[in-house]
């Protein structure tokens, strides 16, 4: 688990940011969004979701992305738990 820093400009310009603890890229993406939902905030399809691992590390996904790997067959057990489990929060 690491802290992550998740960041969406809506479509007036304005951004929003949140602080989650997530396992990876996906999960991050994910809890972020349900907690922006939480606050009436609905990033949706094409919006980027920036995300900052604490470490300095900077990855950006859309909503699409992750909609699109939440729907890809699982390659492990693992995975499938963790799939199930994201979506569950979308």
């Amino acid at each position: 688990m690491a802290c992550c820093i998740v960041t969406y400009v809506d479509l007036d310009g304005l951004q929003h940011t949140v602080e989650v603890q997530a396992a990876s890229l996906y999960e991050a993406a994910a809890l972020s969004i349900s907690s922006f939902r939480k606050h009436n905030i609905h990033p949706a399809g094409l919006a980027q979701l920036k995300v900052e691992i604490r470490s300095s590390i900077v990855h950006t996904v859309t909503v699409s992305q992750l909609e699109h790997w939440l729907n890809t067959t699982p390659r492990t057990p693992k995975e499938m738990a963790t799939k199930e489990r994201l979506r569950g929060l979308l």
